[in-house]
């Protein structure tokens, strides 16, 4: 049986301005389970961002219900690495156990331990001008695990890498992701992205954002998210989630 770690109902997100309420979020239902990679993909600006900044505790909902099972921790990776160009990569990862008070030697051995499992080690004591834009999301989303979440939000984490890296770091950061025993919960625009990655897909509609279709990715042979693009079903998942999607261009 699965093991549901977060489950949202009817939730509904209104920004209040100076002239006018925005609805961005309705009727916003579903839930997580262990070890699930999530994505959610959506028009641009109809909120997708806004559902991870609620889960995040960043922004307050409006209305509905989010449940979190007892004592979920919640990580965040956002679009930009925000790495600390005076820092050495090290103290980079180290920068969320410090600020949250956590910083014990068994935490900094975690942390050197996830730097030598993904080929960053050596580079530890260097600063982020020396890394390609891809090694940087690598120690972005190792300083994320440092604290050892349970659910990892991801605001389109590829977004600022040229198509090439794209598809390596996907692939980096899925395997770090499954490696670990991470839930996953994906922002992205990119629709190879999303299925090749995504053990569910969830398709919002164009603000105010509710959700027009969630499907489960099962692929005949899913293994990684470059082999995965090769699938025989991938182009139907395609298909459907663009229609659904109803892009004009």
């Amino acid at each position: 049986m699965k093991n549901k770690l977060l489950s949202i109902v009817n939730l509904k997100k209104i920004y209040h301005t100076k002239n006018d309420d925005v609805l961005a979020l309705e009727d916003i239902s579903f839930d997580v389970y262990e070890n699930e990679f999530i994505s959610i993909v959506g028009p641009s600006g109809c909120g997708k961002s806004t559902i991870l900044s609620i889960l995040a505790r960043l922004e307050d909902k409006t209305s509905g219900i989010i449940s979190f099972k007892d004592n979920l921790s919640v990580g965040y990776m956002l679009q930009d690495d925000c790495l600390f160009e005076w820092k050495s990569i090290l103290d980079n990862c180290l920068v969320g156990l410090e600020i949250s008070k956590k910083k014990t030697d068994e935490g900094i051995e975690y942390v050197l331990n996830l730097l030598r499992t993904y080929g960053l080690y050596e580079f530890k004591d260097m600063y982020p001008s020396s890394l390609s834009g891809g090694m940087r999301q690598r120690v972005a989303l190792i300083r994320t695990l440092a604290l050892n979440p349970d659910v990892l939000l991801l605001d389109e984490p590829m977004s600022a890498l040229d198509s090439q890296s794209r598809m390596a770091i996907g692939e980096d950061i899925y395997n770090i992701i499954k490696n670990e025993g991470k839930t996953a919960i994906m922002v992205t625009h990119d629709l190879n992205e999303a299925i090749s990655m995504s053990d569910k897909v969830i398709v919002l509609s164009k603000r105010p954002a509710t959700i027009k279709n969630i499907y489960e990715i099962n692929l005949d042979s899913k293994t990684t998210p470059i082999k995965n693009r090769s699938d025989d079903k991938f182009s139907f998942y395609y298909d459907n989630i663009w229609r659904d999607l109803d892009v004009h261009i």
